[in-house]
Order: structure tokens, then C-alpha cells, then sequence
């Protein structure tokens, strides 16, 4: 065993035997009944309120008789799975998430260990440069890159001309873009505060074997922030599924983008109709399959590292 194994295992044991008896338990309901309250106020209520709407029907007695709601059992859930558009915008935010998401992590990793190197000169300048993008607003974010796009607003008009990133085949790319320069600065910070807490003896001992900074961040690094990718990917793919401001701007600059183009864009399609008990089974369709995804890979990722 070189040194660098040596070092791992005991600072993951050391961490296996700070999981003592949990003490100050009043100090900690202190801080969790705050969140547990505004949590089920403004997320179970909701959810709940949801799922019974979405149990209801609108009955009327003749053609313009007064309309009222009543209990339909599954009635819009049936709806739910006949519904096309919703189904293939489902696929369509699927096909996005398998391509754009390990981009995007990929991206996110890459900034993280460079700002982590010795090698790298003026961290602080980096770290803002990568994190900016996160601060400006979805909505202001695909206006720009919007109008980069267009080719008649377009600075690169050249480029716009040739390439119609706003068409049918290219759009889904083009919001893909703008998704990644948004989230790449914040699955860094993610990534790079792990890196942060990584001993700094274990890259000591990593340099007595031999090892150069590129070893050092395969063999060390990578696998000690595996978990922060997990979160990442996670929060990643829940986003992918709700994806809705950054294809709702693009509809003013593309036709490709229809109201349905996303199952966001379906269900608030839905709701403006309205029907709102309809909508209302798409969301909780749409969130138990966000659920399902995200379980999936959380036990898929678990058993690999346990492996």
C-alpha cells in the first residue's frame, strides 16, 4: 500500500468514527421547525392540492349549464397518457438532459479542477469569470443569446447566416447552450468547495509516490468529490424535466418552439385554457417521473461506488 492509499484510509475511517451520538438535539429542532413549516406550507400543501385537483372533473347539466367540478377518480390521468404533445416533449427534454447534462458536468469539473491547481494564476479573476453567468437571470439570459442567434440582430452575422440555430434541427441545441453557460458557474462552486475540503496531506503523500497534478486529480481528486457530481447530476436532471423559462423566450424568436415544446410549456398551456384539473395531472405525472429518474440514478451511482 503507497503512501496516498494509506492516507485515504484513515481519513476515511477517521470520518466513520466522528459518526458518534448526536448531542444539542433541542438546539437542532431550533433550526429544522423553521424549514419544516415553510416547507410543508409552501411545498406539501401544494403537492397535496395538486393531487386533488387533479381527481376532479368539470360536469355541466347541458350544453350551457353552470359548470362544476366533481370527483373524476383517474378521468385526467387518462387524458394524461393519451395526451401526444405531452409525451413527446417529455422525450424532447430526455434527448436535451443525455446530451446536455454531462456536458455541462463535464464542463463544471474541468473549471473546478483548474481553479483548484497550484498551477492556475489569478484564482480569484477565474472563479468570478465561471460563477458571473449564474447571476444574470434566466429570462435575461435567453433574450441575449436570443438575439446572438437572430440572424438580422446577430454582431456575428456571418456565422447566423450559414447557421440557423434557430431551426427545427439546431433550437433544442441553442437553448442547451444558453442552459449550460447559466449552470456551469454553479455546479463548479459545487464541485470546487468539495475539492476544498480535501487534505491537502493526501496530495503530500501523492507527490512523495511520484505522482504529477494530472495524476493527482484523476486518482485523488475526481474520486473524492464523486458525491458533490451525484448532487450535481441530481439537481441537473430535476432541472432538465422543469426546463420552461429559457424555451418560453425562445418562442418569440423561434416557430420551432411550440407551446408544448417542453412539459413545463404543456401543463401552463393547459392551465390557460384552462383546465386546470388537467394540468394539475401532468404535473403530478411529470413529478413522479422526475422522482423516478432521479431515484434511479441516486441508486444506480450508489451501488457503483459501493461496488
Amino acid at each position: 500500500m503507497t503512501a496516498t492509499e494509506a492516507l485515504i484510509t484513515t481519513d476515511r475511517s477517521r470520518r466513520t468514527r466522528g459518526r458518534g451520538k448526536v448531542h444539542h438535539k433541542s438546539a437542532i429542532a431550533f433550526f429544522v421547525v423553521p424549514f419544516a413549516v415553510l416547507f410543508v406550507i409552501f411545498y406539501l400543501i401544494p403537492i397535496g392540492y395538486a393531487v386533488v385537483k387533479s381527481l376532479m372533473v368539470v360536469e355541466r347539466e347541458g350544453t350551457f349549464g353552470e359548470a362544476r367540478e366533481v370527483f373524476g377518480g383517474l378521468a385526467q390521468y387518462a387524458l394524461v397518457f393519451q395526451s401526444e404533445p405531452f409525451w413527446s416533449s417529455v422525450g424532447r427534454v430526455l434527448l436535451f438532459g443525455i446530451v446536455q447534462v454531462p456536458v455541462m458536468l463535464g464542463l463544471a469539473l474541468v473549471f473546478a479542477l483548474l481553479l483548484d491547481s497550484p498551477l492556475l494564476r489569478g484564482k480569484r479573476f477565474f472563479r468570478l469569470a465561471f460563477f458571473v453567468p449564474y447571476a444574470v437571470p434566466g429570462v435575461i439570459a435567453a433574450i441575449m443569446w436570443g438575439f446572438l442567434y437572430s440572424p438580422n440582430l446577430s454582431p456575428f452575422a456571418v456565422l447566423t447566416g450559414s447557421v440557423d440555430f434557430l431551426s427545427a434541427e439546431l433550437v433544442l441545441w441553442a437553448i442547451a447552450n444558453v442552459v449550460t453557460w447559466v449552470f456551469v458557474g454553479y455546479n463548479m462552486l459545487i464541485i470546487y468547495s468539495a475539492l476544498l475540503a480535501i487534505p491537502t496531506d493526501l496530495y503530500e503523500a501523492a507527490r512523495l509516490d511520484g505522482a504529477g497534478q494530472l495524476r493527482i486529480a484523476w486518482s485523488i481528486k475526481i474520486p473524492m468529490v464523486r458525491s458533490s457530481l451525484v448532487l450535481t447530476a441530481i439537481l441537473s436532471i430535476i432541472g432538465t424535466l422543469q426546463l420552461l423559462a429559457e424555451p418560453q423566450v425562445f418562442r418569440s424568436f423561434s416557430s420551432a418552439v411550440t407551446s408544448t415544446y417542453t412539459p413545463n410549456m404543456t401543463i401552463y398551456a393547459t392551465s390557460a385554457i384552462p383546465n386546470v384539473s388537467l394540468a394539475a395531472a401532468f404535473s403530478v405525472v411529470l413529478a413522479l417521473a422526475t422522482f423516478a429518474m432521479s431515484f434511479t440514478f441516486l441508486r444506480i451511482t450508489r451501488r457503483k461506488a459501493d461496488a
